[in-house]
């Protein structure tokens, strides 16, 4: 035994196992956690003393995503998304262009051929003035979109200006921009449409805009203030008010950022919703009204001859039917790429 432990004190190598593993874990204990500004990341960086190590042969560094490279990439990824989106495009393609699909005019009728059915030329028939049922739905498309693009735009803009100055500022402007909204949201909007345009004698698709923008905001503010709330009491906000950003910065470079992802997921649903609710409006003749072509007008007037006649009402009610699932799949592919709670 004397001679094992005079052979261990005089080689210089014995413990160097020992010695490793202590600098290993010493290494270990000071692994750094490097969080992405948004917390969804983390690159763990091993270093020692100050000098960090170099990345191995070969390997590179990925840089942190963002919400919006994440939401883009699962979108991508989503066949509902992929599906609905070529479905968007070219609705906005015959609506935009509706003469590289048909050159028949929409408002050219012959009374002779009354309630025809599909023949050579005319897939979809004739109604009961005698117009082609195709050229009317392709022209069709104009109206409706327009109408849902244009009130789902107004509405966001107008609902997230109202509401995001709501949830920044508080106080007594928070107290009187929601009691406003609350009157107008108790408005059922149908009802409303059916009292509001029936006492106006000129029924333009600027018209219908307006009033959907007059009731369609307070939703759009209610989901602005919630999200400018829960982004101005982030870390972030207050690091950049104590560096001496003013209000207007704040609210434009760091909070409106961060809370506009859930304005653009109901707004991507409500645009649907809202092409569905002109093509009521007009069944109901409270709408738009001929000559302007429209959807609804054309289910309306074919409503009392489906037993004669269904390819009337067949084609422009799958076209409008189209339209507004496309938008609402569209919906649910955003709120599911952008709502973190079901990553």
């Amino acid at each position: 035994m004397p001679d094992q432990e005079k052979y261990n004190r005089s080689d210089p190598m014995a413990g160097a196992g020992d010695e490793d593993e202590e600098m290993q874990s010493a290494v270990e204990s000071r692994t750094l956690d490097l969080g992405t500004m948004e917390g969804e990341t983390l690159i763990k960086a091993e270093r020692l003393g100050d000098h960090p190590e170099t990345p191995a042969a070969g390997e590179e560094r990925v840089a942190p995503r963002s919400l919006w490279q994440d939401a883009w990439r699962d979108l991508r990824r989503n066949p509902i998304f992929i599906i609905s989106g070529l479905l968007i495009v070219f609705l906005v393609i015959v609506a935009i262009w509706p003469g590289l699909f048909t050159s028949t005019n929409p408002l050219n009728c012959d009374l002779t051929k009354s309630q025809q059915g599909p023949t050579s030329g005319h897939p979809f028939g004739y109604d009961t003035q005698g117009c082609d049922v195709y050229a009317r739905t392709i022209y069709g498309a104009r109206a409706s979109i327009t109408v849902g693009v244009c009130a789902t735009a107004g509405s966001a803009l107008v609902g997230t200006l109202l509401g995001g100055l709501a949830g920044f500022f508080g106080g007594w402007s928070d107290s009187v921009i929601s009691r406003v909204a609350d009157i107008f949201f108790g408005i059922p909007i149908l009802l409303g449409g059916l009292v509001f345009l029936s006492v106006i004698t000129i029924r333009s698709i600027w018209i219908v805009v307006a009033f959907i923008v007059v009731l369609g905001w307070p939703q759009l503010a209610r989901i602005g203030r919630g999200a400018v709330i829960t982004a101005k009491q982030q870390d972030y906000v207050t690091a950049a008010r104590a560096l001496g950003a003013g209000s207007g910065r704040l609210m434009l470079r760091h909070i409106l950022p961060n809370a506009v992802a859930p304005i653009i997921v109901v707004a991507t649903i409500a645009l649907g919703t809202y092409i569905a609710l002109e093509a009521t409006l007009s069944y109901l003749g409270v709408g738009l009204k001929p000559p302007t072509v429209s959807w609804g007008i054309d289910i309306s007037a074919a409503s009392d001859s489906f037993s004669i006649a269904p390819h009337m009402l067949l084609f422009p009610a799958a076209a409008l039917s189209i339209t507004v699932l496309a938008f609402i799949m569209l919906g649910d592919a955003v709120r599911d790429a952008l709502d973190p709670k079901l990553r």
